[in-house]
């Protein structure tokens, strides 16, 4: 019996829905064979609140997988995401932004307020410029990752997820197991030559090629003790499936994407902790809050204090 499934987005930019897509050849077999659609607003025309409209509750439809990407900003997110865990028997948060915050959550380091403002003003060119204050759901008073409002099954995060992990994920349900999933940091999975201690003692930042990045990945020097701002020991691997990770393979430091390695980790704090064992100046980072550009929610990222 094919297994209902039903896919929503909340503060999203339909990257992880592509990613989807991206299974390519064997998602035609499990949507013929092992999936059933019920609720996909990127592909079907599902009306929630009737079809005219008339209805004021959110109506979704009972499905036994359930897999959401965003975060949620708004109340309308909120009562997506509460309906959602109310009607899946296993509820997935697909993609950084569900499950740390992910870009949409940097706005939580400058409050609502200033946040808005730097969205819709533009008071040097625009006079007029205003909030949109009509037929628009309200704001909440900072970004959310899905767990902090519902439970949550299956933790998948990427920007966007690798199609193959979603491929596993939704393989894993349908033969009712858990899905095998990656532990380790994007360092355990970098082939890059190692030499101990950091060759510099300060954050150098990524405007020149990185040495040896002309020959095989194998030679180059890690990135981190060539004193790049690589973020391998704090993130999640997976980014690449099983291949070498996809930064560090085009010679770029790692950006931390796929969100900490450890549940409730913080990347800022373990990254500060990473250049001090690589022998570098953690003092030499210019902006450390930047450091968590994929994982502001869970109250990490914080207007901060005036002095």
């Amino acid at each position: 019996m094919a297994v209902r499934t039903a896919l929503e987005w909340c503060n999203s930019c339909s990257g992880c829905e592509i990613a989807i897509l991206n299974i390519g050849e064997d998602l035609v077999g499990l949507l013929t064979e092992h999936l059933q659609l019920v609720h996909a607003p990127v592909l079907m025309d599902h009306k929630t609140l009737g079809q005219l409209g008339e209805s004021d509750e959110l109506t979704l439809p009972e499905a036994e997988l359930g897999m959401v990407s965003g975060g949620i900003s708004n109340t309308e997110h909120l009562e997506v995401v509460l309906q959602m865990r109310r009607q899946c028997k296993t509820l997935v948060a697909l993609g950084t932004c569900a499950t740390h915050g992910g870009i949409p959550a940097l706005m939580n380091g400058y409050g609502l307020r200033q946040g808005l403002e730097e969205v819709f003003t533009t008071r040097p060119t625009d006079a007029d410029s205003r909030f949109p204050d009509t037929q628009v759901p309200e704001p909440l008073e900072r970004v959310y990752a899905l767990d902090e409002k519902v439970a949550i099954d299956i933790h998948l995060p990427g920007c966007p997820p690798n199609p193959g992990l979603i491929a596993e994920v939704l393989t894993a349900v349908t033969e009712d197991r858990q899905p095998v999933l990656p532990g380790k940091s994007v360092c355990d999975t970098c082939p890059v030559k190692r030499e101990g201690k950091g060759a510099v003692s300060q954050v150098r930042r990524f405007l020149v090629n990185a040495e040896g990045e002309e020959g095989p990945l194998e030679n180059m020097r890690c990135l981190l003790e060539q004193g790049f701002m690589c973020m391998g020991p704090v993130t999640a691997a997976g980014c690449a499936g099983k291949s070498q990770p996809r930064c560090i393979a085009a010679r770029v430091p790692c950006r931390g994407c796929f969100g900490p390695v450890r549940k409730g980790g913080n990347q800022m704090l373990d990254m500060m902790n990473a250049l001090a064992s690589n022998g570098i100046d953690f003092k030499s980072v210019l902006d450390r809050r930047s450091l968590l550009r994929f994982s502001g929610a869970h109250g990490r990222l914080r207007p901060l204090k005036k002095k």
